[in-house]
């Protein structure tokens, strides 16, 4: 492809590369040894012993991944600034999460959100409705998106066959994240943390000298385009689509701009509700922690680290805008195509041409690391939480009382299934994305996500909201996104720089996506509320431990009214009274069950481990210490965010 980036790996290169990939797998095996694999409750939710440094680190790697190199970076060299609020808003999120979601969660002893919502609002289909859309969309946008961002990364690069690149990958992290579980994502999770980090410091170090300091950035942006958008704007007054956005240094813009500040203000706190606090790739972290304050206390670590994309995303996009505006920049189709493949645009490969032309021999090792760690500590979490919908939400559907051996089994199956349909998805992910994948990404969370978080949040704080308003409200609110979903990915915009007519429905092309996610938003919550005001409530004895209010009632929930299938709640347990034979052995193994069995509980005692299980209880002096440190945070997130407002 002409104008492609292409580097050369020397040896210190690939060392780099190979001592990640020994450590991380040798930390993976280690988690997988050292936590109990044995039991669901161990392979799913790490036995509830996490503390706060790692499920801090493991939130914020889960959510940095290879997305944040090419989308984050390249809507920053397309349109500056405004981007940065996704990565500053979550920090208001992580709190909400862990001060108003977490307590409920925890009381209400959940292993997935499905779960949540059948114990509050009673029945099945809820619970296996959600569980479906969740796993398809973590599919679709989710690992899809991941993978592919990673291989443009690495095509761009290292001119490495997608798939095989694909497959590599894949191997290695299905690998520790099958025979681990969810002690292996979190502990690999921290590890990758820091070589992101580090990676990502050093990049930015040598592409801010380089382009002259801070200020010099603030200058140069402005006129960052091609040459031939620059003549032509002199000459004819066109080509502005080429051009930085005069509005390039501020974060909330114009209504009818990119990202407008209602929908950056409304419309993205209901995206940001999905992902940080009702969906299960994030909030399954803060469920394996050992106590609500350590849950807590992970939360404010992952906050902080939110504020750090600026610098390791943001100023390096728009820098290498700055260092490359012919390519970066390109406003013609034809010569985009040149330049990256893609017509639509090039600042997608804003972050890879960085690494590529500044960064010096070895370096670009530790920065392939650097996003390997990204890709993979996303493509795990992603991975276990899809697998742990599947086989507690789903699977238990159709198997009565299924055996530990069974689910371990299934939950490991279902994490090379995912892997695989995931790269099918690959083809079609290329033709839709357009020019800023961010954008791709974000578009198809907004016409999905908003029907269940409206079912969350009303079915949390308003304890009138019925099963069968909450469901029809996710009926509703779903078919409106899909509709919009179609048409959005049936008609494409025209090119930047092209002169072929924008034909598309206004509801496309005047309704921005995070304005829609309001309007999507709006028409769930009066469905939900209006059927829940004409159908009969649950009974109050139904609703402890799964409000906001009844959080911490003393006394546990009564059964739902589907009492058979609360009954199908029970895992049994393989009681081999003789030593396993060798077959046996491996099998266990390979199903990561406990060779001896436990011991029989009676009723107390199972009562009284879900009582500690369940307990919200926090130590008064680290409970006002986390919460003096949650006030500072949002303090210095405010501050920040007004200064660039």
């Amino acid at each position: 492809m002409a104008g492609e980036v292409s580097a050369t790996l020397e040896w210190g290169d690939w060392l780099l590369v190979g001592i990640y990939f020994v450590i991380t797998l040798g930390v993976g095996l280690w988690a997988s040894i050292k936590g109990d694999q044995g039991n669901a409750r161990g392979y799913f939710l790490a036995g509830r012993s996490m503390t706060w440094i790692p499920i801090g680190a493991s939130t914020f790697a889960t959510n940095i991944g290879a997305p944040m190199f090419v989308g984050l970076a390249g809507s920053a060299a397309a349109s500056g600034f405004a981007v940065t609020f996704f990565e500053w808003h979550a920090a208001f999120m992580l709190i909400l999460l862990g001060w108003l979601f977490l307590p409920v969660y925890l009381a209400s002893g959940i292993y997935t959100l499905p779960e949540f919502l059948r114990k509050r609002f009673g029945g099945k289909r809820l619970r296996i409705f959600l569980a479906i859309i969740q796993i398809l969309l973590t599919i679709v946008a989710s690992i899809s998106g991941q993978i592919y961002a990673g291989t443009l990364f690495i095509q761009q690069i290292f001119k490495i066959d997608m798939y095989l690149a694909v497959v590599i990958i894949l191997a290695i992290t299905a690998f520790y994240t099958v025979a681990g579980g969810l002690t292996a994502v979190i502990w690999t999770d921290t590890l990758q943390t820091v070589i992101l980090l580090i990676g990502s410091a050093v990049l930015f170090v040598i592409s801010i000298v380089k382009v002259g300091g801070y200020e010099a950035l603030m200058f140069k942006y402005k006129t960052a385009a091609a040459n031939y958008t620059i003549n032509d704007y002199a000459l004819y007054g066109n080509r502005t689509c080429g051009l930085p956005r005069e509005d390039s240094f501020h974060m909330f813009r114009a209504p009818e701009s990119d990202f407008p500040w209602p929908g950056m203000i409304f419309g993205l706190t209901i995206l940001a509700l999905r992902a940080w606090c009702v969906d299960q790739t994030c909030v399954q972290r803060s469920l394996s922690a050992k106590t609500l304050t350590h849950a807590k206390a992970g939360m404010i670590l992952a906050a902080y680290l939110k504020l750090l994309p600026f610098f390791m995303f943001i100023i390096p996009g728009m820098i290498s805008r700055v260092l490359y505006p012919d390519e970066i920049a390109c406003a013609d189709p034809d010569h985009c195509r040149e330049v990256c493949g893609n017509p639509s645009g090039c600042t997608n490969v804003a972050y890879p041409f960085l690494v590529t032309r500044i960064l010096p021999t070895g370096v670009r090792g530790l920065m392939l690391a650097a996003l390997i760690a990204a890709l993979m500590s996303s493509l795990t979490s992603l991975f276990s939480s899809s697998s742990t919908m599947f086989t507690m939400d789903l699977w238990r559907r159709f198997r009565k009382r299924p055996k530990e051996a069974e689910l371990m089994l299934v939950g490991r199956l279902f994490t090379l299934f995912q892997a695989g349909l995931s790269v099918a998805w690959l083809p079609i992910l290329q033709a839709v994305q357009g020019s800023q994948f961010w954008n791709y990404a974000q578009r198809i969370y907004s016409y999905v996500s908003p029907p269940w978080v409206m079912v969350f949040l009303i079915g949390m704080f308003w304890t009138g909201a019925t099963e069968q308003g909450a469901f029809w409200g996710l009926v509703f609110g779903l078919l409106v996104g899909f509709i919009r979903l179609a048409l959005d990915f049936s008609h494409a915009s025209p090119p930047c720089g092209s002169n072929a007519v924008d034909t598309r429905p206004d509801i496309i092309s005047k309704v921005h996506y995070l304005h829609f996610a309001m309007i999507a938003s709006a028409v769930s919550a009066i469905v939900i509320v209006g059927i829940s005001l004409l159908t009969k409530p649950r009974p109050p004895e139904k609703l402890r431990k799964v409000t906001f209010w009844t959080r911490n009632d003393p006394l546990e929930p009564e059964l739902t009214d589907d009492s058979a299938d609360e009954e199908d709640e029970t895992i049994e347990v393989d009681p081999d009274a003789e030593p396993p034979s060798v077959p046996r052995k491996v099998y266990n193994w390979i199903c990561g069950v406990q060779t001896n069995p436990p011991p029989v509980l009676t009723e107390e005692e199972k009562l009284q481990l879900r009582i500690e299980a369940t307990s919200i209880k926090e130590d008064p002096f680290w409970k006002n210490v986390v919460d003096i440190n949650c006030i500072i945070c949002l303090t210095i997130v405010i501050f920040i965010c007004g200064f660039y407002a």
